[in-house]
């Protein structure tokens, strides 16, 4: 993965998107199909040359980037006139902390990798967007980054929190929020590059919507 700005800002991107995933199933108990299906086959996508192909185009990303470019915003209020979802931000830096602790815990890594493989399999028979697929992928969140700490503590309507199919949703998307913390650590990303390059992974998210 080459280090650059364009590819950190797809991958910052991807880490909102799947953010918001957990958002809309944790206050709605329902998540935008192609939004979930997007994050969740990245995680199981092994076929990918680039940063845009493991999303399977720049469209698929629009969710993020849109919420990237308002959250990284210096003000308090979208263009819009929306307040900024502080909890979405929270998330986030929680995927990316929780990424970097991973790749420090080889043996956790790699049982998690090994879970990944194990779930690709079941692609024979399941689509991606499968409850059989999403519970694989919970189960993996559960049992290795859950374990790392600190856990990300998800807020939100608890009827639907409650819900054991929107857990797993949730715990589905988060596991495709480390994929895509991966993915911004690969491209050069980290904590003082989201501090120095903000402008400038603004203007990028920027310049792909408007390409849009």
């Amino acid at each position: 993965m080459e280090s650059n700005t364009q590819n950190r800002a797809i991958a910052l991107a991807a880490v909102f998107q799947c953010v918001d995933g957990v958002s809309q199933v944790a206050n709605t108990g329902k998540v935008d199909d192609t939004l979930f299906n997007t994050c969740i086959n990245s995680v199981l996508n092994d076929n990918a040359g680039t940063a845009v192909e493991l999303y399977g185009s720049l469209d698929n990303l629009k969710t993020g980037l849109t919420s990237m470019l308002y959250q990284l915003g210096s003000g308090q209020m979208t263009p819009d006139g929306k307040a900024k979802d502080m909890e979405a931000t929270r998330y986030a830096l929680g995927l990316l902390h929780l990424e970097k602790k991973l790749n420090n815990n080889p043996e956790m890594f790699q049982q998690l990798l090994q879970g990944i493989q194990d779930t690709q399999k079941k692609l024979e028979f399941f689509d991606v967007g499968h409850e059989n697929i999403t519970a694989s992928l919970a189960e993996i969140y559960t049992n290795t980054v859950s374990k790392i700490g600190p856990k990300i503590m998800v807020k939100g309507e608890q009827s639907h929190l409650a819900n054991p199919a929107n857990a797993s949703k949730i715990r589905a998307l988060l596991l495709a929020g480390i994929r895509a913390a991966l993915l911004w650590r690969q491209a050069g990303g980290n904590r003082w590059k989201l501090l120095i390059e903000r402008g400038k992974l603004q203007k990028q998210a920027d310049s792909y919507l408007n390409s849009l």
